[in-house]
């Protein structure tokens, strides 16, 4: 018998598949396309291909965290069933969704006693964050307890390295994070930023590549550097990319090359319209175990 019931909000970016064969209870995050509001139901409503094609031709997406309504009625539903759960959310360094998840579980403690609610930040974003509720599954279902399980992911999670980089600068400068006149640079010299997700859950950029060509071959390099074993990596790897898959394959093709062990083995995923209302089309992200993330 399950000791705890695996859950987490929507910006996990695995597929629906994926995670209905892992079983784990999905809380739907919502966006917005012009004013519009949609339920973040993993590309079931709006392709997320539509979706990118709709930023491209000038759509304004933006996001919503969930609120504490919506977490106790998700929540509810699990205690109702004689659960105890294990909540995970996407970083407190990315969206303030954590707090709204912690009023939930200080009002359903009082209604439900004898059953238990952790909430965990993730400090994770993308598939990273998915990546670390696929471990937590896995501890699921190799028996452990609630409480070690909970000790386990607090200890681990910042072990989950994130690298993405973007090969357009242009929805950093329309989401305000790029000045027009620093994009239209980076544009003129096809600067491609590669970024992390830093230790406080907040991303980064770590350093400013020219050509896609040269991000590729860096981010490879990066997971030889810092994942578990370097070139002799064995590990969990899983991957994200926003309407750009042909170079999130060259990625893939890279790695194999560097990291023999992980031929065949690389999850590919989308990046879905809570990161993706943000970081728009053209961003290819990578995730997998390695050295904690300390700065």
């Amino acid at each position: 018998m399950q000791n705890f019931v695996v859950s987490c909000c929507s910006a996990v970016d695995l597929t629906l598949d994926y995670i209905n064969s892992r079983d784990i209870k999905c809380c739907y995050m919502h966006y917005f396309i012009d004013g519009v509001e949609y339920e973040d139901d993993l590309g079931k409503t709006i392709s997320y291909e539509d979706f990118y094609t709709r930023m491209d031709n000038g759509a304004v997406t933006k996001t919503s965290q969930l609120n504490a309504e919506t977490y106790v009625e998700h929540f509810k539903k699990l205690l109702d069933e004689g659960k105890n759960i294990i909540h995970l959310c996407l970083s407190s360094g990315l969206s303030g969704t954590i707090n709204s998840a912690l009023i939930a579980k200080e009002e359903l403690e009082k209604e439900y006693p004898n059953q238990k609610i952790a909430i965990i930040d993730s400090l994770a974003a993308s598939s990273g964050f998915g990546l670390l509720v696929d471990d937590l599954c896995d501890l699921r279902d190799e028996g452990v307890s609630f409480e070690e399980a909970v000790k386990t992911i607090e200890e681990t999670k910042l072990n989950i390295r994130h690298w993405f980089f973007s090969t357009t600068l242009k929805f950093y400068v329309r989401g305000g994070r790029v000045s027009r006149l620093s994009g239209a640079i980076g544009n003129i010299l096809h600067i491609c930023p590669l970024l992390d997700v830093s230790n406080e859950g907040k991303l980064l950029v770590r350093e400013k590549v020219i050509s896609k060509k040269k991000v590729i071959k860096k981010i490879a390099e990066k997971m030889v550097e810092d994942s578990d074993g370097g070139v002799n990596y064995s590990g969990k790897c899983f991957m994200s990319n926003s309407g750009c898959k042909e170079d999130a394959l060259k990625v893939i093709a890279l790695i194999e090359e560097e990291i023999p062990a992980m031929k065949g083995k690389i999850k590919l995923f989308d990046i879905g319209t809570i990161i993706g209302a943000h970081s728009g089309r053209g961003t290819v992200a990578l995730f997998y175990h390695g050295s904690k993330r300390i700065k």
